[in-house]
């Protein structure tokens, strides 16, 4: 059993800006990937985010250059930063536990999510 809790989800106008959290237990964030998936209603789940244990940060062209991921291994923490963010960021955002095999990483475990909705 292992816990993963999102926070930091919410209600912002495009453009503007928002910071998700997600606490985790000590050993499957030690252990693994780190990532945030996305799924909004009618869509497939994406993965937008990643990052790996050696801070090496990955992200889906659809939020390149404005989406910031980052882990505090002190803490057991992983951040999401979202700026510019636009209608079609409105989600659920789910914190998830990856591993690597072959060309793409899969998910092992992912919290309960938080909802990002972007509109005027």
């Amino acid at each position: 059993q292992v816990q993963l809790v999102e926070s930091g989800g919410g209600l912002v106008q495009p453009g503007g800006s928002l910071r998700l959290s997600c606490t985790t237990s000590g050993s499957i964030f030690r252990l693994n990937t780190m990532g945030w998936n996305r799924q909004a209603p009618g869509k497939q789940r994406e993965l937008v985010a990643y990052i790996t244990s050696g801070v090496s940060a990955n992200y889906t062209d659809s939020v390149k250059g404005r989406f910031t991921i980052s882990r505090d291994n002190a803490k057991n923490t992983v951040s999401l930063q979202m700026n510019s963010l636009k209608p079609e960021d409105t989600a659920v955002y789910y914190c998830t536990a990856l591993i690597h095999c072959g060309l793409k990483y899969v998910p092992v475990s992912w919290g309960q999510g938080t909802q990002v909705t972007v509109s005027s």
